[in-house]
C-alpha cells in the first residue's frame, strides 16, 4: 500500500534510528509521527509514537506539537 502523506521534514535522533516525521495529507492538513527502526529486522520504520491521527492547519503548529510530545525533539529543534 503506497504512502499518500508526503514528508515535509524527518528530523533524526543521533543514531538515526528514531526519527520524527512531519508530514502534509493529501486534504491539505499537517500531522506528525515518532518512527524507531531496527538495522536487524528488514521491514524498515514503524510507528513508536501513535502521533499520526492528529491534525493541524499549519506545518509550524504541527511541529510545535511534535516538540511537546517528543522529549528528545526539543533538544534537538529549538522553538520557532
Amino acid at each position: 500500500m503506497a504512502h499518500e502523506n508526503t514528508v515535509l521534514r524527518s528530523i533524526n535522533l543521533p543514531g538515526e534510528a528514531i526519527c520524527v516525521d512531519i508530514f502534509r495529507r493529501p486534504d491539505g492538513s499537517f500531522g506528525f509521527d515518532e518512527f524507531r527502526r531496527d538495522p536487524e529486522d528488514g521491514r524498515g520504520w514503524y510507528s513508536i509514537g501513535f502521533h499520526g491521527t492528529q491534525r493541524f492547519d499549519t506545518e509550524a503548529e504541527a511541529l510545535a506539537a511534535a516538540r511537546t510530545a517528543v522529549h528528545w525533539l526539543a533538544d534537538l529543534i529549538p522553538p520557532t
